[in-house]
């Protein structure tokens, strides 16, 4: 995949206003999003590529190969190979952290969580829905972004 057809992702990405894409291609796994943050988004070829690393104008991370994931300290790549488990949205709606605008998140980084524990609500057709983790750990990333739509399927959290 050339620099060229990524730019026009995301120009798709900016007119449809899409917060995630994932694509994969001949062997080329490629996954965009948008207002991450901190994070970093990575490529990962499936086949041996070529290296590249790639800052993306208009996304707040970079596309790096895995062949030029050699930059990143080993304690980050040490994170990125423990066993992580998603928890995923089961429902189409609209994402939100707290309660309510002035109640504190559910959960951060770093927080415990058990089976029961609420870690956010879902708004779908004006009913607020509460989503349990439905599996122990710690919260390691907050992929979903608050007051955005997310799909069915689509991952909000991932523990270790």
């Amino acid at each position: 995949m050339e620099l060229k057809d990524i730019k026009a992702i995301i120009d798709l990405m900016k007119k449809n206003d899409l917060s995630v894409f994932e694509m994969e291609k001949d062997g080329f796994k490629l996954k965009l999003q948008k207002g991450a943050g901190e994070q970093t988004v990575f490529t990962t070829p499936l086949a041996a590529l070529a290296p590249a690393s790639v800052t993306m104008p208009g996304t707040s991370g970079t596309a790096t190969s895995a062949a030029g994931a050699a930059a990143v300290p080993p304690a980050a790549e040490q994170d990125r190979r423990a066993p992580l488990k998603d928890i995923v949205s089961p429902m189409v709606g609209t994402f939100y952290r707290a309660a309510s605008p002035e109640s504190p998140v559910f959960v951060d980084v770093g927080k415990q969580v058990g089976e029961e524990t609420v870690v956010c609500i879902i708004e779908a057709m004006k009913v607020m829905n509460e989503i349990k983790a439905e599996t122990s750990g710690v919260i390691a990333e907050i992929v979903a972004e608050n007051g955005k739509p997310v799909q069915f399927g689509q991952v909000l959290f991932r523990v270790r």
